[in-house]
């Protein structure tokens, strides 16, 4: 069930936040963009949190292993899902997308990721890199933050939403904004030819900014019991005993 809410959490952001790029970019603009993706982020960690933890970005997979919240084993399905889940949306937003007037898969290739030539405002591979990285570190780092267990329970969705808009909002001008390598690998696999070359980058640089936050978050963290980001994100359990109560 997990892998399965992993995927689906996937396709949502994907489907609605690249969707709002490709269909309804024009009206919306960046800041749309944005909430799009933030809010539907937003959305899946308090509907799939208590499933899964809602990952839903292999880079957060990867700090969740190396602040050891999770074993490695366990992180296999969650790289896999969200991959098949953003090649899925993406497919899904191409379709629609080209059978509009006028479209084509140019309409998706304008939301795909890429540096150089292939960058919004023509940055270079390494501020590309730079960029990706680091803004990733920033989302990676307050999502274990605020899965710990001793930040307040039932709020984590709020604070990552919320980064996810500020690192899109920050880096759509530079290379569209992934920091998620499904987010990338989507709508890469329809696109074909210059972004599939390119899509390294957007795999290597998220996967580098979530050990750099895990790292930082080990660093600065009081030591204490580690909990998953699903623990996290479940209700307490007076909460769910409350909630299971029949009222006569």
């Amino acid at each position: 069930m997990k892998y399965a809410a992993e995927l689906f959490g996937t396709f949502v952001l994907v489907f609605a936040g690249l969707g709002t790029a490709v269909i309804a970019g024009g009206e919306v603009h960046n800041v749309g963009v944005a909430m799009a993706f933030g809010l539907s982020l937003l959305a899946m960690a308090y509907a799939l949190g208590p499933v899964s933890g809602c990952h839903i970005n292999p880079a957060v997979t990867l700090g969740m292993v190396v602040a050891r919240r999770m074993k490695a084993t366990e992180a296999i399905g969650y790289w896999i899902a969200p991959i098949i889940g953003g090649i899925a949306a993406s497919g899904l937003v191409l379709f629609i997308a080209s059978h509009a007037p006028g479209g084509s898969i140019a309409s998706l290739a304008g939301a795909a990721n890429g540096f150089g030539d292939h960058s919004p405002s023509h940055y270079t591979m390494a501020a590309c890199f730079v960029a990706e990285m680091f803004l990733t570190m920033l989302l990676v780092f307050t999502v274990l933050g605020s899965t710990d267990d001793r930040a307040p329970a039932g709020f984590a969705g709020i604070p990552i939403g919320l980064i996810l808009t500020t690192i899109i909002l920050a880096g759509i001008p530079i290379t569209n904004g992934s920091f998620n390598p499904a987010r990338s690998i989507g709508p890469a696999v329809w696109v074909g030819g210059w972004a599939m070359e390119q899509l390294w980058l957007f795999i290597v640089a998220p996967l580098a900014g979530g050990v750099i936050a895990a790292l930082v978050y080990l660093t600065i963290r009081v030591s204490g019991p580690m909990i998953s980001a699903r623990q996290a994100e479940q209700a307490l359990p007076s909460q769910a005993a409350e909630r299971r109560t029949v009222k006569q």
